[in-house]
C-alpha cells in the first residue's frame, strides 16, 4: 500500500487536473485532453476508485481507452489543440511579446503540434466504441 501522504498527494493532482480540464471546456485557450490524460495517470497511483470513475466514464472514458489501448487521440482534440496554439501564438505575438519569448514558444508549439500529428486519430462513433483511423487527418 502507497503512504498515505503520498496518496493524497496522487489523488490532489488528478482533482486539479480534473478541474483544469473541466475548466478548458469553458475556457478558451485552456486545453482539456491532456489535463485528462494527466488526472488518469495520477488517479491510478492515488485513487483506485477516480481512476474507475475516469475511465468508465460517458464523455470522458472513450479518450482514455483510445489512449491506453492505442496511444491515439480524438481527431477533435488533435484539431481543437492546433487552433488554440496557433491562437495562442497569435496572441502573443499581436501584444508585442519579445522575440524570444515568441521563438520559445514556437519552438514548444512546434513539439506539441509534432507530436500529436503523428500519434493515430481515434475515431469515436458512441462511448466505448472507439476505432483506429490514419494518424494524420
Amino acid at each position: 500500500m502507497t503512504h498515505p501522504v503520498s496518496r493524497i498527494a496522487w489523488s490532489g493532482l488528478a482533482y486539479g487536473c480534473i478541474g483544469l480540464g473541466a475548466a478548458g471546456l469553458v475556457v478558451p485557450l485552456l486545453p482539456t485532453t491532456p489535463f485528462l490524460l494527466v488526472a488518469a495517470w495520477a488517479a491510478s497511483k492515488g485513487s483506485p476508485r477516480l481512476a474507475r470513475w475516469l475511465h468508465h466514464h460517458p464523455r470522458l472514458g472513450p479518450t482514455l481507452q483510445a489512449w491506453r489501448e492505442q496511444r491515439a487521440v480524438p481527431r477533435r482534440a488533435k484539431r481543437l489543440a492546433l487552433v488554440l496554439l496557433a491562437a495562442s501564438w497569435l496572441m502573443l505575438w499581436i501584444g508585442s511579446a519579445a522575440p524570444l519569448v515568441l521563438a520559445l514558444t514556437a519552438a514548444l508549439f512546434l513539439a506539441v503540434v509534432t507530436f500529436l500529428l503523428t500519434r493515430p486519430s481515434a475515431a469515436t462513433d458512441s462511448p466505448g466504441n472507439i476505432q483506429q483511423a490514419n494518424p494524420i487527418e
